[in-house]
Protein backbone atom coordinates (compact mmCIF):
# COMPACT_ATOMS: atom_id res chain seq x y z
CA UNK A 1 0.00 0.00 0.00
CA UNK A 2 1.48 3.35 -0.97
CA UNK A 3 1.48 6.19 1.56
CA UNK A 4 1.08 9.78 0.34
CA UNK A 5 1.64 12.86 2.51
CA UNK A 6 0.45 16.20 1.13
CA UNK A 7 1.55 19.50 2.69
CA UNK A 8 1.56 17.95 6.16
CA UNK A 9 2.09 20.41 9.01
CA UNK A 10 2.03 19.92 12.77
CA UNK A 11 2.21 22.90 15.12
CA UNK A 12 2.28 22.43 18.89
CA UNK A 13 0.90 25.40 20.83
CA UNK A 14 3.14 27.18 23.31
CA UNK A 15 2.41 27.84 26.96
CA UNK A 16 1.00 31.24 26.06
CA UNK A 17 -1.14 32.26 23.13
CA UNK A 18 1.73 34.08 21.46
CA UNK A 19 2.60 32.78 18.02
CA UNK A 20 6.30 32.96 18.88
CA UNK A 21 5.85 30.26 21.50
CA UNK A 22 4.47 27.75 18.99
CA UNK A 23 6.64 24.81 17.93
CA UNK A 24 6.46 23.81 14.26
CA UNK A 25 7.38 20.14 14.47
CA UNK A 26 6.57 19.32 10.82
CA UNK A 27 6.38 22.05 8.20
CA UNK A 28 4.56 21.64 4.86
CA UNK A 29 5.90 18.12 4.29
CA UNK A 30 5.05 16.22 1.10
CA UNK A 31 6.29 12.89 -0.24
CA UNK A 32 5.08 9.54 -1.52
CA UNK A 33 6.18 6.14 -0.25
CA UNK A 34 5.80 3.50 -2.98
CA UNK A 35 3.90 0.31 -2.26
CA UNK A 36 6.00 -2.43 -0.68
CA UNK A 37 9.11 -0.33 -0.03
CA UNK A 38 11.10 0.26 3.17
CA UNK A 39 11.70 3.98 3.68
CA UNK A 40 14.10 5.35 6.28
CA UNK A 41 12.96 8.61 7.90
CA UNK A 42 16.24 10.14 8.96
CA UNK A 43 17.32 13.21 10.86
CA UNK A 44 18.76 14.51 14.15
CA UNK A 45 16.83 14.40 17.41
CA UNK A 46 14.00 16.93 17.43
CA UNK A 47 13.65 17.16 13.65
CA UNK A 48 10.05 15.88 13.64
CA UNK A 49 10.55 12.22 12.69
CA UNK A 50 8.47 10.70 15.49
CA UNK A 51 5.80 13.38 15.10
CA UNK A 52 5.55 12.44 11.44
CA UNK A 53 5.19 8.76 12.35
CA UNK A 54 2.55 9.56 14.96
CA UNK A 55 0.51 11.47 12.37
CA UNK A 56 0.76 8.60 9.88
CA UNK A 57 -0.38 6.15 12.57
CA UNK A 58 -3.19 8.43 13.74
CA UNK A 59 -1.86 8.97 17.26
CA UNK A 60 -1.62 12.69 16.48
CA UNK A 61 -3.76 14.82 14.19
CA UNK A 62 -2.05 17.19 11.74
CA UNK A 63 -2.59 20.93 11.97
CA UNK A 64 -3.06 20.93 8.21
CA UNK A 65 -2.42 18.70 5.21
CA UNK A 66 -3.58 15.27 4.08
CA UNK A 67 -2.55 11.61 4.52
CA UNK A 68 -3.54 8.92 2.02
CA UNK A 69 -3.18 5.15 2.23
CA UNK A 70 -3.50 4.06 -1.37
CA UNK A 71 -6.38 6.15 -2.77
CA UNK A 72 -8.14 6.53 0.59
CA UNK A 73 -7.67 9.62 2.74
CA UNK A 74 -7.04 8.66 6.37
CA UNK A 75 -6.11 12.08 7.78
CA UNK A 76 -8.79 11.94 10.47
CA UNK A 77 -9.40 8.18 10.62
CA UNK A 78 -8.85 6.75 14.11
CA UNK A 79 -5.65 4.69 14.63
CA UNK A 80 -7.47 1.37 15.12
CA UNK A 81 -9.13 1.73 11.72
CA UNK A 82 -6.02 2.61 9.69
CA UNK A 83 -4.57 -0.88 9.43
CA UNK A 84 -1.12 0.04 10.67
CA UNK A 85 1.34 -1.89 12.81
CA UNK A 86 3.45 0.23 15.16
CA UNK A 87 6.69 -0.84 16.88
CA UNK A 88 7.98 1.47 19.60
CA UNK A 89 11.52 2.18 20.78
CA UNK A 90 10.85 0.74 24.24
CA UNK A 91 9.00 -2.42 23.01
CA UNK A 92 5.87 -1.57 25.10
CA UNK A 93 5.22 -5.21 26.05
CA UNK A 94 2.85 -6.17 28.87
CA UNK A 95 5.13 -7.59 31.60
CA UNK A 96 2.42 -9.80 33.17
CA UNK A 97 1.61 -11.51 29.84
CA UNK A 98 3.72 -14.16 28.17
CA UNK A 99 4.93 -13.89 24.56
CA UNK A 100 1.90 -15.63 23.12
CA UNK A 101 -0.51 -13.40 25.03
CA UNK A 102 1.39 -10.24 24.06
CA UNK A 103 1.25 -11.11 20.38
CA UNK A 104 -2.43 -12.11 20.58
CA UNK A 105 -3.52 -8.98 22.45
CA UNK A 106 -4.36 -6.79 19.40
CA UNK A 107 -6.40 -9.63 17.88
CA UNK A 108 -8.52 -9.93 21.01
CA UNK A 109 -9.62 -6.32 20.59
CA UNK A 110 -11.01 -6.82 17.08
CA UNK A 111 -14.76 -6.38 16.92
CA UNK A 112 -17.63 -6.87 14.48
CA UNK A 113 -16.81 -8.37 11.10
CA UNK A 114 -13.09 -8.34 11.94
CA UNK A 115 -13.48 -10.48 15.05
CA UNK A 116 -11.56 -13.76 14.90
CA UNK A 117 -12.26 -17.15 16.43
CA UNK A 118 -9.85 -18.53 19.03
CA UNK A 119 -8.49 -21.01 16.47
CA UNK A 120 -7.82 -18.22 13.93
CA UNK A 121 -6.05 -16.13 16.57
CA UNK A 122 -3.91 -19.11 17.63
CA UNK A 123 -2.94 -19.72 14.00
CA UNK A 124 -1.99 -16.11 13.36
CA UNK A 125 0.07 -15.89 16.56
CA UNK A 126 1.97 -19.07 15.68
CA UNK A 127 2.67 -17.83 12.15
CA UNK A 128 3.84 -14.40 13.34
CA UNK A 129 6.08 -15.92 16.02
CA UNK A 130 7.60 -18.34 13.53
CA UNK A 131 8.18 -15.50 11.09
CA UNK A 132 10.34 -13.59 13.58
CA UNK A 133 11.88 -16.83 14.90
CA UNK A 134 10.56 -16.76 18.48
CA UNK A 135 8.06 -19.65 18.18
CA UNK A 136 10.00 -21.60 20.84
CA UNK A 137 9.60 -18.75 23.37
CA UNK A 138 5.81 -18.37 23.46
CA UNK A 139 5.51 -19.27 27.15
CA UNK A 140 8.14 -16.84 28.39
CA UNK A 141 7.49 -13.50 30.06
CA UNK A 142 9.25 -10.38 28.67
CA UNK A 143 11.53 -10.17 31.74
CA UNK A 144 12.93 -13.61 30.85
CA UNK A 145 14.05 -12.48 27.40
CA UNK A 146 16.91 -10.47 25.92
CA UNK A 147 16.36 -7.04 24.39
CA UNK A 148 16.59 -8.47 20.87
CA UNK A 149 14.01 -11.14 21.65
CA UNK A 150 11.65 -8.58 23.17
CA UNK A 151 11.97 -6.47 20.03
CA UNK A 152 11.00 -9.50 17.94
CA UNK A 153 7.91 -9.95 20.10
CA UNK A 154 6.98 -6.32 19.44
CA UNK A 155 7.44 -6.82 15.68
CA UNK A 156 5.37 -10.04 15.76
CA UNK A 157 2.61 -8.19 17.63
CA UNK A 158 2.59 -5.53 14.90
CA UNK A 159 2.61 -8.11 12.09
CA UNK A 160 -0.12 -10.34 13.53
CA UNK A 161 -2.77 -7.78 12.50
CA UNK A 162 -1.59 -8.12 8.88
CA UNK A 163 -1.16 -4.34 8.55
CA UNK A 164 -1.04 -2.48 5.27
CA UNK A 165 1.67 -0.20 6.70
CA UNK A 166 4.35 -1.03 9.29
CA UNK A 167 5.78 1.84 11.34
CA UNK A 168 9.03 1.42 13.30
CA UNK A 169 9.96 4.22 15.72
CA UNK A 170 13.71 3.92 16.47
CA UNK A 171 13.28 0.19 17.18
CA UNK A 172 17.00 -0.52 17.64
CA UNK A 173 18.00 2.30 20.01
CA UNK A 174 17.88 0.14 23.16
CA UNK A 175 20.04 -2.68 21.74
CA UNK A 176 23.80 -3.07 21.93
CA UNK A 177 25.87 -2.69 18.75
CA UNK A 178 25.95 -6.37 17.81
CA UNK A 179 22.23 -6.88 18.43
CA UNK A 180 21.44 -3.74 16.44
CA UNK A 181 23.23 -5.20 13.45
CA UNK A 182 21.45 -8.55 13.73
CA UNK A 183 18.03 -7.01 14.32
CA UNK A 184 18.24 -4.55 11.44
CA UNK A 185 19.11 -7.44 9.11
CA UNK A 186 16.11 -9.29 10.52
CA UNK A 187 13.82 -6.29 9.94
CA UNK A 188 14.98 -6.11 6.33
CA UNK A 189 14.35 -9.85 5.84
CA UNK A 190 10.86 -9.59 7.32
CA UNK A 191 10.00 -6.57 5.18
CA UNK A 192 11.19 -8.21 1.98
CA UNK A 193 9.25 -11.39 2.67
CA UNK A 194 6.03 -9.67 3.74
CA UNK A 195 6.31 -6.83 1.18
CA UNK A 196 4.60 -4.53 3.70
CA UNK A 197 5.16 -0.82 3.12
CA UNK A 198 7.45 0.10 6.02
CA UNK A 199 8.58 3.41 7.50
CA UNK A 200 11.66 3.16 9.69
CA UNK A 201 12.43 6.19 11.89
CA UNK A 202 16.02 6.59 13.08
CA UNK A 203 18.68 9.22 13.77
CA UNK A 204 21.38 6.66 12.88
CA UNK A 205 22.30 7.24 9.23
CA UNK A 206 24.19 3.92 9.01
CA UNK A 207 21.01 2.02 9.99
CA UNK A 208 18.89 3.93 7.51
CA UNK A 209 21.31 3.57 4.61
CA UNK A 210 21.94 -0.14 5.19
CA UNK A 211 18.35 -1.40 4.98
CA UNK A 212 16.23 1.27 3.25
CA UNK A 213 15.05 1.35 -0.35
CA UNK A 214 14.75 5.12 0.03
CA UNK A 215 15.76 7.61 2.69
CA UNK A 216 14.02 10.84 3.62
CA UNK A 217 16.32 13.37 5.31
CA UNK A 218 14.64 15.87 7.65
CA UNK A 219 15.83 19.00 9.42
CA UNK A 220 13.72 21.06 11.83
CA UNK A 221 10.49 19.63 10.45
CA UNK A 222 11.30 20.29 6.81
CA UNK A 223 12.16 17.91 3.99
CA UNK A 224 15.77 18.19 2.86
CA UNK A 225 16.18 15.35 0.37
CA UNK A 226 14.60 12.08 -0.77
CA UNK A 227 16.29 9.33 -2.76
CA UNK A 228 18.06 6.00 -2.78
CA UNK A 229 20.65 5.92 0.04
CA UNK A 230 23.69 5.83 -2.22
CA UNK A 231 22.27 8.54 -4.50
CA UNK A 232 21.71 10.90 -1.57
CA UNK A 233 25.21 10.18 -0.25
CA UNK A 234 26.81 10.78 -3.65
CA UNK A 235 24.63 13.76 -4.59
CA UNK A 236 23.67 15.81 -1.48
CA UNK A 237 21.60 18.91 -2.18
CA UNK A 238 23.07 20.96 0.65
CA UNK A 239 25.72 21.03 3.34
CA UNK A 240 23.38 19.66 6.04
CA UNK A 241 22.69 16.47 4.08
CA UNK A 242 26.36 16.08 3.17
CA UNK A 243 27.39 16.39 6.84
CA UNK A 244 24.61 14.17 8.16
CA UNK A 245 25.40 11.19 5.93
CA UNK A 246 28.70 9.38 6.14
CA UNK A 247 30.91 7.70 8.72
CA UNK A 248 33.41 9.24 9.29
CA UNK A 249 31.63 12.49 8.39
CA UNK A 250 32.57 14.67 5.46
CA UNK A 251 35.50 17.06 5.97
CA UNK A 252 34.42 20.69 5.56
CA UNK A 253 36.77 23.56 4.69
CA UNK A 254 36.30 27.28 4.26
CA UNK A 255 37.31 28.13 0.71
CA UNK A 256 36.85 30.53 -2.13
CA UNK A 257 35.96 30.39 -5.82
CA UNK A 258 38.08 32.56 -8.06
CA UNK A 259 38.35 32.56 -11.87
CA UNK A 260 36.82 29.10 -12.19
CA UNK A 261 39.08 27.58 -9.55
CA UNK A 262 38.25 26.39 -6.02
CA UNK A 263 40.81 27.17 -3.35
CA UNK A 264 41.31 25.82 0.16
CA UNK A 265 43.68 28.38 1.63
CA UNK A 266 46.18 28.88 -1.19
CA UNK A 267 45.73 25.37 -2.57
CA UNK A 268 43.82 25.05 -5.85
CA UNK A 269 41.95 21.78 -5.32
CA UNK A 270 39.36 21.88 -8.14
CA UNK A 271 38.47 23.44 -11.47
CA UNK A 272 34.82 24.49 -11.43
CA UNK A 273 34.19 27.22 -14.02
CA UNK A 274 30.42 27.11 -13.34
CA UNK A 275 30.90 28.37 -9.76
CA UNK A 276 30.89 32.16 -9.52
CA UNK A 277 33.56 33.95 -7.53
CA UNK A 278 33.05 34.25 -3.78
CA UNK A 279 33.46 32.51 -0.45
CA UNK A 280 32.32 28.89 -0.31
CA UNK A 281 32.38 25.78 1.82
CA UNK A 282 34.29 22.84 0.36
CA UNK A 283 33.34 19.33 1.47
CA UNK A 284 35.57 16.31 0.83
CA UNK A 285 34.47 12.78 1.74
CA UNK A 286 37.09 10.84 3.79
CA UNK A 287 37.47 8.31 0.97
CA UNK A 288 38.09 11.13 -1.54
CA UNK A 289 41.74 11.75 -0.55
CA UNK A 290 44.64 10.24 -2.52
CA UNK A 291 48.13 10.53 -0.97
CA UNK A 292 50.19 12.28 -3.64
CA UNK A 293 53.58 14.03 -3.11
CA UNK A 294 52.58 16.39 -5.94
CA UNK A 295 48.96 16.80 -4.81
CA UNK A 296 47.45 20.28 -4.48
CA UNK A 297 46.09 19.97 -0.91
CA UNK A 298 48.64 20.23 1.89
CA UNK A 299 47.80 19.21 5.47
CA UNK A 300 49.81 18.85 8.66
CA UNK A 301 50.15 15.15 9.56
CA UNK A 302 49.01 14.31 13.09
CA UNK A 303 48.52 10.55 13.30
CA UNK A 304 47.77 7.36 11.37
CA UNK A 305 45.30 4.74 12.61
CA UNK A 306 45.64 1.32 10.93
CA UNK A 307 42.29 -0.48 10.57
CA UNK A 308 43.26 -3.59 8.60
CA UNK A 309 42.65 -3.12 4.90
CA UNK A 310 42.29 0.67 5.39
CA UNK A 311 44.04 3.30 7.40
CA UNK A 312 42.73 6.55 8.78
CA UNK A 313 45.02 9.51 8.28
CA UNK A 314 44.46 12.26 10.85
CA UNK A 315 45.73 15.65 9.75
CA UNK A 316 45.01 19.35 10.19
CA UNK A 317 44.42 22.29 7.88
CA UNK A 318 44.00 25.93 8.86
CA UNK A 319 40.93 26.22 6.61
CA UNK A 320 39.16 23.18 8.04
CA UNK A 321 35.96 23.87 9.99
CA UNK A 322 36.80 21.10 12.48
CA UNK A 323 40.07 20.66 14.35
CA UNK A 324 41.12 17.60 12.35
CA UNK A 325 40.78 16.23 8.83
CA UNK A 326 40.13 12.50 8.55
CA UNK A 327 41.07 10.62 5.37
CA UNK A 328 40.39 6.94 4.70
CA UNK A 329 42.97 5.41 2.38
CA UNK A 330 44.26 1.95 1.45
CA UNK A 331 46.65 0.50 4.02
CA UNK A 332 49.05 -0.37 1.20
CA UNK A 333 49.67 3.30 0.52
CA UNK A 334 53.20 4.22 1.50
CA UNK A 335 53.14 7.15 3.90
CA UNK A 336 56.15 8.62 5.62
CA UNK A 337 54.92 8.76 9.22
CA UNK A 338 57.91 10.89 10.21
CA UNK A 339 56.94 13.65 7.78
CA UNK A 340 55.46 16.86 9.19
CA UNK A 341 53.15 17.38 6.21
CA UNK A 342 51.19 15.24 3.80
CA UNK A 343 49.86 16.19 0.37
CA UNK A 344 46.70 14.88 -1.27
CA UNK A 345 45.04 14.79 -4.64
CA UNK A 346 41.24 14.76 -4.44
CA UNK A 347 38.80 12.53 -6.34
CA UNK A 348 36.55 14.97 -8.26
CA UNK A 349 33.34 13.01 -7.52
CA UNK A 350 34.07 13.11 -3.77
CA UNK A 351 34.40 16.88 -3.47
CA UNK A 352 31.42 19.24 -3.13
CA UNK A 353 31.19 23.03 -3.14
CA UNK A 354 28.49 24.85 -1.16
CA UNK A 355 27.33 28.46 -1.04
CA UNK A 356 28.73 30.11 2.10
CA UNK A 357 25.41 31.78 3.02
CA UNK A 358 22.63 29.42 1.88
CA UNK A 359 24.72 26.21 2.20
CA UNK A 360 23.08 24.99 -1.02
CA UNK A 361 25.34 22.90 -3.23
CA UNK A 362 27.00 24.67 -6.16
CA UNK A 363 29.17 21.80 -7.48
Amino acid sequence: MKVVLQNLTKIFPGKSKKEADQVVAVNDFSFEIPDGKLVGLLGPSGCGKSTMLNMISGLQKPTSGHIYFGDDEVTYVEPEHRGVGLVFQNYALYPHLNVKQNIMFPLQNLKGKNKLSKEEMEKRVTEAARFVQIDSLLDRKPAEMSGGQQQRVAIARALVKMPGVLLLDEPLSNLDARLRLQTREEIRRIQKETKITTIFVTHDQEEAMSISDMIVVMKQGTLQQIGKPQDVYDDPVNLFVAKFLGTPPINVFEGKAENGKIYIGNDNVLYAPEVRDGEVYVGIRPEGFIPDPEGPLCCRLINIEVMGRDMSVISANNSAVSETVRSIINSDAGIDTDSEFIRFSVKPHKIFVFDKETEERLY
